[in-house]
């Protein structure tokens, strides 16, 4: 009877020795589990608070493109034609969906035209890390391009409300001088990138080189060898993103947040001149500024007074009325914006502003959801120079230039540029009271 007795505790022993090892798994168990989710819950909790760390910034750029991606569900590109790999199908609609909302309002503009059989090849989207930036990623999703401000929602419903008139005013002005459609896409000058769901037209000396550095970041340069490089900021970015036919531009502007950025025109203008051509500093243009002042100068300086080196601003602004008269084509870097970028005949998502750049900027790269791979990526002394500097710089000299002219060759420039002033709500009238009365002198 002994044996059967120990035998009948062992198997007692070997059952509590079970059951106690499945109690200790399963605590085991919910314990990882309970661990797990306080993980998530401080992880959500850090990051909506604005975390440093670089997985909270690659985190919260996944979620902006995925709500992006819910939003543009099922909306694909109204094109047959050509065929985009698998991570361009995804962010082209994901681009689509934003274009749409943000083109809702206003009147539609005219068709571009046919399809297209074959396209370029365009950069993929880039994964930069933070680490790589040189930033440490530290509050890279909450940056702003100017450290002054903070962009808040009620300057967002500012930028919307601008955004939304400025589209009104140039269509009625497209409307009222029946010049819709008339000028054809400018496709040579356009940077396209759909796998970032953006397209912009590149307008010479209104913050091209701003914006052609964040189309160099796009395209996969990092911000060190940008700083560093001596090549040409427009050489490298079309590297990456080739000039568009007309018929991959019509394919992919209607699914892209489309946007130009304009500038008071005489101030442009005044910019180009001083940058180009004053004092023939400038060697590409040297040639152009002897041929002006040997047909535009009529007299000579009286004797001892040394003659300017260069054509003169008025030398010059005769210079462009002569060229315009005869048909010729101008220089892009002065040509009138209707022609250049074609408003009336692309209908533009977004039109932002010199006076108001550092805002519609910031509008646009949110819009786009690029909040991590642009903001805050530019060294403050360079976008400091090309949106503060040098825009304050030429309205303040406007007055001594243009007291240089007269009235009737004001008049004659405003033939070139009027419909500039129109269309993006600028005063022309005021550069009457500059200007040489007629009876001056």
């Amino acid at each position: 009877m002994v044996p059967l007795v120990c035998h009948g505790c062992k198997r007692r022993c070997y059952l509590c020795l079970k059951i106690a090892i499945l109690v200790v798994v399963f605590g085991l168990y919910f314990m990882l589990l309970l661990r797990e989710s306080m993980s998530a819950l401080t992880g959500s909790s850090s990051s909506s608070s604005g975390s440093s760390s670089p997985f909270a910034s690659m985190a919260s750029f996944a979620a902006l493109t995925s709500r992006g991606a819910k939003k543009a569900g099922g909306a694909g590109s109204s094109s047959s034609s050509g065929k985009l790999d698998a991570w361009q199908d995804k962010r082209h609609h994901h681009g689509g969906g934003r274009a749409k909302q943000q083109g809702g309002s206003g009147l539609k503009g005219p068709p571009l035209g046919g399809g297209s059989k074959q396209r370029h090849q365009f950069p993929p989207l880039q994964q930069h890390s933070p680490a790589a930036d040189g930033n440490g990623g530290a509050g890279s999703n909450h940056s702003t391009l100017n450290p002054v401000y903070e962009y808040s929602d009620e300057m967002n419903a500012a930028a919307e409300t601008d955004f939304n008139e400025r589209r009104m005013v140039l269509w009625n002005v497209c409307a009222e001088h029946r010049i819709v459609g008339k000028y054809p896409p400018n496709a040579w000058e356009f940077f396209i990138s759909p796998g970032h769901g953006i397209a912009w037209c590149n307008i010479f000396k209104a913050a091209s080189s701003t914006w052609m550095y964040y189309f160099n970041i796009l395209g996969g340069y990092s911000v060190q060898y940008l700083q560093r490089t001596k090549a040409s900021p427009i050489d490298l970015a079309r590297k990456r993103f080739p000039r568009p036919t007309a018929n991959e531009l019509n394919d992919y502007i209607s699914n892209t947040i489309s946007f130009l950025i304009v500038r008071e025109p005489f101030e442009r203008l005044l910019s180009a001149y001083r940058n180009k051509l004053e004092g023939c500093r400038n060697k590409y243009y040297k040639l152009l500024g002897e041929q002006i002042v040997k047909k535009f100068r009529k007299a000579h300086p009286p004797k001892g007074v040394k003659p300017p080196h260069g054509p003169t601003f008025r030398e010059f602004l005769e210079f462009l009325v002569s060229h315009y008269r005869s048909g010729g084509r101008f220089d892009e870097h002065w040509s009138p914006v209707y022609s250049f970028c074609t408003p009336c005949s692309i209908n533009f998502t977004l039109i932002a502003k010199m006076e108001t750049f550092q805002r519609d900027s910031e509008y646009i790269i949110r819009q786009a959801g690029l909040e991590t791979l642009l903001l805050n990526k530019m060294p403050r002394y360079k976008a400091r120079w090309i949106t503060n500097r040098s825009t304050s710089d030429t309205r303040n000299l406007i007055p001594r230039y243009f007291a240089q002219i007269d009235e009737k060759l004001l008049t004659d420039v405003l033939e070139i540029y009027q419909l500039d002033f129109e269309l993006f709500g600028y005063n022309s009238t005021k550069y009457y009271g500059y200007v040489q009365s007629p009876d001056y002198g």
